[in-house]
């Protein structure tokens, strides 16, 4: 049964700019990863983080519209992901309309990765309200629906207001781009299912999350409750057919790894009923980078096959 496995791109490598940094790079590395069979590219979303953060093992992002254009204009069938967008940075109609915009000129390509963050100095740095975050994202997730039906629309949010607005054209894909709900925590698993397409939680281990200030799923135990959480509230709210499981990042590719490792570890969240999984490249050249994409794609992509989100 064919089986989506997106990859994570490496262009916030801002230590290697001739590598990772450019138009030709963006070019080769994207082609490379949609030759080999991967189902979507991901870029994340940090546009000030705090300096802190960085010290201590967080990393840079481009600005994720800016550059999953560019991987469209290099690719032609490659998905377009965020993973994730921290929805309450933006106001949610300019949002809605690059999302729109993205959509419509890649033909629908674009999966709407999405969760609340958790990084304080970003939030005070974009004059957000870090401790009404959730709620803003609730807000957002219904503003920007109401932005996609292409309709005349009125909405009252927190600080602004749409008296009557439309945004055309309307994403490509009907009704929107499928919205993967980012996050570990009880809330976002309930946002998922009342606003939803999907849940892509973080799976790692607490040594990871720790830091991260994320409900850690390490344990088998840890996923299985959630997943019965989410089910369960299913059932509450009257959902019948669950949000599919589309999993960030659950294996690093980096030399010497072994493919029935990785084959093992995907096998055994689509076994609890994952839909779809990502990985990640470990690498400090482009060359290494796009080797060890073709790699994965001989040695582990032709075995789960072949898919789009």
């Amino acid at each position: 049964m064919p089986y989506p496995i997106s990859v994570s791109l490496p262009f916030d490598h801002i230590h290697s700019p001739a590598e990772f940094m450019t138009i030709e790079a963006v070019g080769e590395i994207c082609r490379t990863a949609e030759a080999a069979g991967f189902s979507a590219g991901c870029v994340t979303d940090h546009p000030v983080p705090g300096s802190r953060w960085l010290d201590n093992g967080g990393h840079y992002a481009q600005d994720p519209f800016v550059m999953l254009s560019l991987i469209a204009s290099a690719t032609t069938t490659l998905k377009l992901q965020t993973n994730i967008l921290v929805l309450p940075y933006r106001n949610p109609f300019i949002t809605a309309r690059a999302v729109s915009t993205l959509d419509v000129f890649s033909k629908g390509r674009v999966v709407l990765g999405m969760g609340a963050g958790y990084l304080k100095a970003e939030y005070k740095a974009l004059g957000i309200d870090f401790d009404t975050r959730n709620d803003l994202m609730d807000e957002y997730i219904r503003a920007m629906k109401l932005a996609w039906t292409g309709e005349d629309f009125a909405f009252e949010g927190t600080g602004y207001s749409a008296p009557g607005n439309r945004v055309l054209p309307r994403p490509f894909q009907d009704p929107h781009p499928p919205l993967l709900v980012g996050g570990n925590s009880r809330r976002a698993i309930r946002r998922a299912v009342e606003q939803g397409d999907a849940w892509h939680p973080f799976f790692a281990p607490a040594s990871v999350t720790d830091t991260a200030r994320t409900v850690s799923l390490a344990a088998e135990e840890d996923i299985d409750k959630a997943l019965a959480y989410l089910h369960d509230h299913c059932a509450k709210v009257g959902r019948a057919t669950p949000p599919q499981i589309i999993l960030s990042s659950v294996f690093t590719i980096k030399a010497g790894y072994r493919a029935q490792e990785a084959l093992d570890v995907i096998s055994s969240y689509r076994e609890k009923g994952a839909s779809a999984a990502g990985v990640s490249i470990s690498a400090s050249t482009r060359g290494e980078w796009c080797d060890l994409a073709r790699d994965f794609g001989d040695r582990v992509l032709l075995k789960l096959g072949k898919s789009s989100l």
